[in-house]
């Protein structure tokens, strides 16, 4: 099995992170690409970077529907927030997933409520709005974060460790947590260092991507070719890249040819 894992940011030493963890939390015989997003902004807080973040991940997702030899199984998007999604599942013919998505999955499986901890008061807003598109704001005990600024976007474990484990344990006591969500690629691995400091399990965003990555591969569903996360429909478009323009060309075929065979039988 081979895994496209896409960090939507330009931060490097996030992306060495995310490469950490999801190599820690992949079977054996699962293949990791590990890319970084080719523009856009050093890490994501806001509506408006998670949307220039999603034409970056749709552009690495493009580059790799080709057939010669860039071809992956799956997809995993590593931010909090999950960039792109649910758009770019129109364009991918294989299983795209969201590590937000996977972790609020893992953390629902395991208790009735949760909590999110983010590494920035700004960011909660949107992670609210990602908690409710995927249908679970009813379960979302409370989102807590870090209130100072921070130093660098790839030393926040380092410099906030203690913070973080306060946050998590402050949602178990006060707002009735079952479970608690370390969220953010820059937290990656974090949840397997301090899970003996928090009295509930913790998510780890990265490793719930890759592991039920993995499972809905294996399952070999199938891609959408109907619905409404079939290929958009066919018109003129202008200034896309040739990659992002091949892989649309090939997703509107691979519907066209769905529909031709349905109407023959």
């Amino acid at each position: 099995m081979r895994l496209l894992v896409i960090n939507p940011n330009i931060s490097e030493d996030v992306t060495a992170l995310i490469r950490a963890e999801a190599q820690r939390s992949a079977a054996p015989d699962t293949e990791l690409v590990v890319r970084t997003a080719g523009h856009g902004v050093e890490y994501i807080e806001t509506r408006l970077e998670s949307l220039i973040a999603a034409g970056a991940v749709a552009e690495l997702i493009a580059e790799h529907a080709a057939g010669d030899g860039q071809r992956v199984d799956g997809v995993v998007v590593a931010a909090f927030g999950d960039p792109g999604l649910p758009a770019v599942k129109e364009l991918a013919d294989v299983p795209v997933v969201g590590i937000t998505e996977a972790a609020l999955c893992a953390a629902a499986l395991q208790g009735q409520r949760f909590s999110i901890i983010a590494i920035s008061d700004r960011i909660t807003a949107w992670y609210r709005d990602c908690v409710e598109r995927f249908g679970f704001g009813s379960r979302l005990a409370s989102i807590r974060s870090i209130k100072e600024a921070l130093r660098g976007i790839g030393s926040v474990q380092e410099d906030f460790r203690p913070t973080l484990v306060e946050l998590a344990r402050l949602a178990v006591a006060e707002d009735g947590a079952d479970v608690v969500i370390l969220a953010g690629a820059p937290l990656a691995g974090l949840a397997r260092d301090v899970a003996d400091d928090i009295p509930v399990p913790v998510v780890d965003g990265i490793g719930a991507g890759i592991r039920l990555a993995e499972a809905i591969v294996g399952l070999g569903s199938g891609a959408h070719r109907a619905g409404s996360f079939a290929a958009p429909p066919v018109k003129r478009r202008d200034g896309l890249t040739p990659a992002l323009d091949a892989a649309l060309d090939a997703a509107q075929l691979a519907v066209q040819g769905a529909h031709t065979r349905g109407g023959a039988r």
